[in-house]
């Protein structure tokens, strides 16, 4: 169980949920907004893992970095290097002793680190 939501700052909601919904697989839990027009703070997740994507500026700042911890990094590149929307930045590699690890960036700069221990 996951005990920790992280948060990543972002500064469009429509390019963001295409992203993480679409073209990661993240489903959206819930959205607030204070006022019809006002930033957004969203709850998505995937199989355990879950984030919050906040468009407030005073929650925290742009270009972040998260790692996710999934059985198998291999089968989450052959899912995503086929959607044009997600930029992996390093496909599966050994580089850190203990994990086999891809970097996906999202559209503001925040970095996923899709890791598997090895």
């Amino acid at each position: 169980m996951q005990t920790v939501i992280p948060a990543f700052r972002i500064t469009d909601y429509e390019k963001s949920k295409a992203f993480y919904v679409e073209g990661m697989g993240f489903q959206i839990d819930w959205e607030h907004r204070y006022e019809p027009h006002f930033p957004v703070f969203v709850q998505i997740s995937r199989d355990e893992m879950t984030i919050y994507l906040t468009e407030h500026t005073g929650d925290c700042q742009v270009g972040g970095l998260i790692h996710f911890f999934v059985p198998d990094v291999d089968s989450w590149y052959e899912e995503l290097k086929s959607k044009k929307d997600i930029r992996i930045t390093e496909p599966p590699n050994e580089n850190l002793e203990g994990l086999r690890m891809m970097k996906v960036v999202d559209p503001d700069g925040n970095q996923l680190r899709i890791c598997t221990l090895v």
